[in-house]
């Protein structure tokens, strides 16, 4: 045989398993996604049994349940599918395939294995729960004592007209049913108190808090193992300086009718009318979602101070670092081996804006300081503390030399903190040079 014989023999082969192998493929991706189009229409007729049971008129002459599914408004579909049984995997994992290319399959394995207690559903509430449900959290408790009002429609996640003087936790509940036939959630039209809390927490992994008590319900929390009191508290806050806006008068027919306290719902409720631009309880109730999936799967968000850019922050902090800098040295120095950009690398990025020590509070007067003094300054040997701390630290250190004195001063647990953010440093380094 001619080699130019026996080349077209081996294109023909070639040409022939390729053809096979896309033959083969295309078989394999036909019957998947007839598989898929079979369970719906399963799913289409068990709804649709579902319907004529319960004596439900049809609106079409056909026999056919998939034309009559599909006629039907989305809110009555959702409620028709959350009455057919179990919600297949596969259509779970679907609905939720942006989440999972996010997270992975152990992030998300570990958020729908959580569970969330929301303590007040009204404009931060509401969207945290939306968020929580949408995003695969499988547990969820609503508490709040409150009712729906026609105010509350310029910033609530669900309510509508039709919801006006019914439960906000009702009114949530519904909205959730109808996006995730899966989750457990329960409504608790109920304030909590510090008595009998315990039975509105107990068994759940996060609270979200949004109510006037929130000093006795940290504190259950914290006496209880659950997430919200550890090395401080999350909050979601403003760092802006509040404007003239102000509470608005209680209408004077208001005060004619007797004592204003008495119109409260609770003793420690006080009366207000608070001006609220809609969108901002939504942007609160979001940044609050986002936290917990994070930290749910196992992937915090590094830095969720909302206080960069902090310029005279971090020219006095370079003042003091100077400062102290000249003292070791014994002399005037025109500079330091970092800069004031090193400074916020430091103190926001590799300490998230806090002390190095328990219980790793934000400083008063934070202050960067050498960890080991036997070293030269960088930023993986820099640390943050208070004024106060980082002077004890500073005089401790000097009079030592040693490269222990750090670990002698504050324990072991707080150089293995210091040689973390070193790691983050050098990993820094790295990727801008």
């Amino acid at each position: 045989m001619s080699s130019l014989t026996l080349h077209s023999h081996r294109a023909q082969l070639v040409a022939t398993a390729v053809v096979a192998s896309l033959s083969t493929a295309g078989i394999i991706y036909a019957w998947s996604a007839h598989s898929r189009r079979q369970r719906r229409r399963d799913l289409d007729r068990e709804i649709y049994r579902s319907i004529t049971e319960n004596g439900t008129s049809r609106t079409h002459d056909t026999d056919s349940p998939d034309i009559y599914l599909h006629s039907l408004p989305e809110e009555v579909k959702a409620s028709k599918i959350q009455e057919a049984g179990e919600y297949d995997e596969e259509l779970i994992r679907e609905q939720l395939a942006r989440n999972y290319a996010f997270f992975g399959d152990e992030g998300m394995q570990k958020i729908r294995g959580s569970s969330v207690v929301v303590v007040g559903c009204g404009g931060v509430g509401s969207w945290a729960a939306v968020m929580l449900v949408r995003s695969g959290v499988s547990k969820i408790r609503l508490v709040d004592f409150d009712y729906v009002t026609l105010s509350s429609l310029n910033r609530h996640a669900t309510a509508t007209l039709s919801d006006v003087g019914t439960p906000k936790v009702k009114c949530v509940e519904r909205f959730l049913k109808k996006i995730s036939k899966w989750s457990d959630i329960d409504a608790c039209v109920n304030i909590w108190r510090k008595e009998e809390g315990g039975d509105l927490l107990d068994g759940y992994d996060w609270v979200v808090d949004n109510i006037q008590t929130k000093v006795d319900l940290l504190k259950y929390c914290h006496a209880n193992n659950i997430k919200g009191v550890t090395s401080g508290i999350p909050v979601v806050y403003s760092t802006e300086v509040p404007g003239d806006v102000k509470l608005l008068p209680l209408p004077e027919e208001e005060f004619q009718k007797g004592p204003v306290k008495e119109l409260n719902a609770f003793d420690d409720f006080r009366v207000r009318i608070l001006p609220v631009l809609g969108p901002l309880p939504a942007i609160f109730g979001l940044n609050i979602a986002s936290y917990i999936l994070c930290e749910m799967a196992g992937k915090p968000i590094s830095n969720p101070l909302p206080i960069k850019n902090r310029k005279k922050l971090y020219e006095r902090i370079y003042r003091d670092l100077l400062r102290r800098e000249e003292k070791i040295a014994g002399e005037q120095l025109n500079r330091l081996p970092i800069d004031e950009d090193d400074v916020a690398l430091v103190f926001e990025d590799l300490y998230r804006g806090r002390s190095l020590l328990p219980p790793h509070d934000v400083p008063t007067r934070p202050t960067l300081v050498r960890w080991d003094f036997t070293q030269p300054l960088s930023i993986e040997n820099c640390i943050v503390l208070e004024y106060k701390d980082a002077e004890k630290h500073a005089e401790t250190c000097l009079a030592s030399r040693s490269t222990s004195a750090g670990r002698d001063l504050w324990g072991k647990e707080i150089e293995e903190i210091v040689q973390r953010r070193a790691a983050e440093a050098r990993k820094v380094k790295q990727w801008v040079m």
